[in-house]
């Protein structure tokens, strides 16, 4: 699943969309999900979280074959940017940044978990394929129709060429007349920096068979 897949993409969504993790709807509903179709690995997108501390974050989730909340990942890197004559979007006025690396093992070898914003730095996909062995990189995502044509494939075959390692990355669909409007074309990229799967910007679902 995408990024922020249970609200609108918007600085002022967040708030009154955030929710604890655990213990939030969505939460339950990805476990719930998770353990009736006995998903090996359900990465779940990511979500507004609301701390105890009332900090708010933008946090990923993966779930294993139970239902058990496995591993999370809030955005280290938030999305701050001004483009004249092309967006401004400053995440930062209303999300804190994470501070961890996350992977996590999977019946196929370690996976990293980044979202959107933090593919644009090797070096955190570096601790996570160097230090902790990750084979498979996830980024949930929503770029823009601004920087999505120019950068999202360059940055996603990028990674994976850096790195040797397979890479997965995964857009909400365009909405027409939507204030924040998504690049789509989720992706999958092969360690050769081949697109071995993707699609256009409306509702899809990508799919391929790797071998990690």
């Amino acid at each position: 699943l995408p990024e922020c897949f249970n609200c609108p993409y918007g600085a002022s969504y967040f708030g009154p969309y955030a929710e604890p993790i655990p213990g939030g709807p969505t939460t339950a509903r990805l476990s719930a999900l998770a353990r009736e179709l006995a998903i090996p690995v359900l990465v779940g997108g990511s979500i507004p979280e609301r701390t105890p501390e009332g900090r708010l974050h933008n946090t990923a989730l993966v779930f294993d074959r139970t239902g058990a909340l496995v591993a999370t990942h809030r955005k280290a890197h938030l999305f701050d940017v001004d483009v004249p004559g092309g967006i401004r979007f400053v995440e930062s006025e209303t999300l804190s940044p994470g501070d961890q690396v996350t992977t996590f093992p999977t019946p196929w070898g370690t996976a990293g978990l980044g979202i959107c914003y933090d593919v644009r730095f090797p070096h955190l996909a570096s601790i996570m394929v160097e230090r902790d062995g990750a084979r498979l990189l996830i980024y949930p995502a929503a770029f823009n129709t601004t920087t999505g044509p120019l950068h999202w494939e360059l940055l996603l075959r990028s990674r994976a060429v850096d790195f040797g390692c397979w890479v997965m990355a995964c857009s909400p669909s365009r909405v027409p007349g939507a204030t924040y409007q998504a690049f789509g074309h989720s992706m999958i990229v092969s360690p050769w920096g081949t697109v071995v799967a993707t699609c256009e910007a409306g509702p899809s679902l990508v799919r391929a068979t790797i071998d990690m």
